[in-house]
């Protein structure tokens, strides 16, 4: 007699990817529907200078755009890092537990680290430096942030890794990353130059050392 072993499915819920991803639009949406003008600006930031000249003052980082794409960074980024560990296997991409840690700990990270900034840019005297250096560092890690957040979607409900995206994504964000610190050191050579010893110390301290540790923490774990 043929014996039928039934075996149960178990589904993984991706509603709450959903709700997010649509937040996350309707947060650009409506970004652009107030700031029209600025966010035009911002959308050409690949290509043009336009908005780090026209947005330099460093009011400009704690106004409702930039906290509203703020927002849609974080999320973005910390959708990419859940479906790189996924994909080398340290979790699963739709374990919501595991995205809220890593909002978390990505919004601790960021938020830390500008406040740390702030208090040593002002003990070494290099507050503009530090006010102009961290908006064009915002405007470019937003930018990016905007960018991956279509391919997140459709890596996150491919169930088949796309090998080639995921590594191309990486390295496309490395080198944006360290494009965007050699036009800075570009920029501002004149004031770096006048405060070398103390430059060196804030780009140990604070652009290189918090990812270092990062790193090594994420393998630990």
């Amino acid at each position: 007699m043929l014996e039928i072993v039934l075996q149960p499915r178990i589904l993984e819920s991706r509603d709450w990817a959903t709700v997010l991803f649509v937040l996350c639009f309707v947060l650009i949406a409506a970004t652009k529907g107030v700031f029209e003008g600025r966010f035009s600006d911002f959308s050409r930031l690949a290509y043009s200078d336009k908005y780090i000249k026209i947005y330099r003052d460093s009011g400009n980082l704690m106004n409702w755009f930039t906290i509203s794409l703020f927002v849609v960074q974080v999320i973005s980024f910390a959708f990419f890092i859940q479906i790189i560990l996924s994909y080398f296997g340290y979790t699963s991409k739709t374990d919501w537990i595991t995205y809220v840690q890593i909002v978390t700990l990505l919004s601790i990270f960021i938020l830390s680290k500008y406040l740390i900034e702030k208090i040593i840019a002002t003990s070494f005297n290099i507050e503009e430096f530090s006010e102009q250096f961290n908006l064009q560092k915002v405007s470019y890690r937003t930018y990016i942030g905007l960018c991956i957040l279509p391919l997140n979607v459709i890596l996150f409900y491919n169930d088949t890794p796309i090998d080639l995206l995921i590594y191309f994504l990486i390295a496309i964000i490395l080198l944006i990353n360290i494009l965007t610190y050699l036009l800075s050191l570009k920029i501002y050579q004149n004031l770096i130059i006048g405060k070398l010893f103390y430059f060196i110390l804030y780009l140990c301290a604070l652009e290189i050392a918090p990812y270092y540790f990062m790193y090594y923490w994420f393998t630990k774990r």
